[in-house]
């Protein structure tokens, strides 16, 4: 049988809750998230497959379906869309003295949970599936299509890049830090304010609008049950700081330096398991959590049981600005990281930009992060809802962008 007579085979379809999560399950149990021969990561998403897009203004999930009496499923993709910025332009409309700056919004869509049973791969069934998805995005206004993957994966990035004419577009690094045993120490001489969801909103919407892959609908994002606060750190001065004065009156006289970050509860969404570990690596990892547990004052970093399903949170609309900001970002994931702690997760993550400036300042196990997640993206329309800013696929990366936790 060839290629084109096995992919006529498959169907492809919305997915039914009803009728397909075992099989959704057995595929996803099938597939490993990791290099061959290698600790392999494996995604639970507790019964609930659409946990990773369903909080997104727009998505869908297909399955592939071989079979005519007994069908089978053997693969199945997740799609979303939103409205980001990708771009800047001036705007004189009020004719002040000074150019203003806004944003130029897209609308996105991002594909992800691309999965194909081992036994059934390079039969065009992945191609099938990312075709029919990218159908849904236009027939809904999509005008940009984008994925990530690892550097590594390399049959993820030929049918990506190969095949299905998308192009690498940014290398953003994904920063992961153990939750230990022990609460973190935050440096006493910064203060560390929580805002609530609509100062949070009016300080990212005055500070980062112009910022890569800014989500339009950011409120949405702020206001979901998932998302655990937003967290701005400034120096401590010897008088106190006093209360938090409001998003507009702090960024009309800012101190010197600052940095905000928001905090997402990914564990309550799916867990991660790490599979693969030898008995050795098992016990040494055990073993640096009895000392850690038994003797705290020491802070002795320890592995925390990432060899069973474990939560992650995710720290979010990482920014800030002054020659001490990289201190408040390690002062914010310091407070994240025990938060994480009292909500029993096993890491805390965050993904920045490969030029972000302040990325020396989110602590990081360079075993358990990724130096370079690979998004590539594809151009579907030709038209822009607000402005025009060429060939976005084209566009050269900037020192931040934005990354939306209902996707990671």
């Amino acid at each position: 049988m060839t290629e084109e007579e096995e992919v006529v085979a498959v169907a492809v379809r919305e997915y039914d809750p009803t009728r397909d999560l075992a099989g959704v399950e057995d595929v996803e149990r099938r597939c490993e998230v990791g290099p061959s021969g290698k600790l392999s990561l494996f995604t639970d998403l507790m019964g609930d497959p659409i946990c990773r897009v369903r909080h997104s203004p727009a998505f869908l999930m297909l399955v592939a379906e071989m079979g005519t009496e007994k069908k089978e499923i053997v693969g199945m993709i997740r799609g979303c869309i939103k409205t980001v910025t990708c771009g800047k332009r001036l705007d004189r409309t009020y004719k002040t003295q000074n150019d203003v700056v806004k944003p130029v919004y897209t609308k996105l869509a991002y594909v992800l949970g691309l999965r194909v049973s081992p036994s059934h791969r390079r039969q065009g069934i992945g191609f099938r599936l990312v075709t029919r998805m990218e159908q849904w995005f236009r027939q809904n206004g999509a005008e940009y299509s984008y994925i990530a993957t690892e550097n590594d994966n390399h049959a993820s990035v030929e049918l990506f890049t190969g095949k299905c004419g998308y192009s690498k577009f940014r290398t953003p690094s994904i920063l992961v830090n153990p939750v230990f045993a022990h609460r973190v120490s935050v440096n006493r001489r910064v203060t560390i304010f929580k805002l609530d969801p609509i100062d949070a909103e009016l300080l990212y919407r005055l500070r980062f609008r112009t910022t890569e892959f800014f989500p339009r609908d950011v409120d949405s994002i702020l206001n979901n049950k998932l998302s655990l606060g937003t967290f701005v750190a400034v120096p401590r001065v010897d008088s106190g700081t006093g209360s938090w004065p409001g998003s507009v009156k702090f960024l009309d006289d800012p101190p010197e330096s600052w940095a905000v970050l928001s905090v997402w509860n990914c564990k309550d969404a799916y867990r991660l398991e790490v599979r693969g570990a030898s008995r050795v690596r098992r016990t040494v990892a055990k073993t640096t959590r009895l000392i850690d547990k038994t003797l705290p004052f020491l802070k002795l970093p320890s592995i925390p049981e990432v060899f069973r399903p474990f939560g992650l949170y995710f720290m979010y609309g990482i920014g800030g600005e002054g020659p001490r900001a990289e201190r408040m970002v390690r002062a914010l994931s310091g407070h994240a990281h025990n938060m994480a702690k009292a909500g029993g997760c096993g890491v805390v993550a965050g993904e920045v930009a490969g030029g972000e400036p302040f990325r020396r300042g989110i602590p990081h196990w360079k075993m358990l992060s990724c130096a370079e997640d690979l998004w590539c993206i594809k151009r579907l329309g030709e038209d822009y809802s607000d402005g025009s800013v060429g060939d976005w696929t084209k566009s050269p990366p900037g020192l931040s962008i934005f990354v939306d936790p209902r996707e990671f």
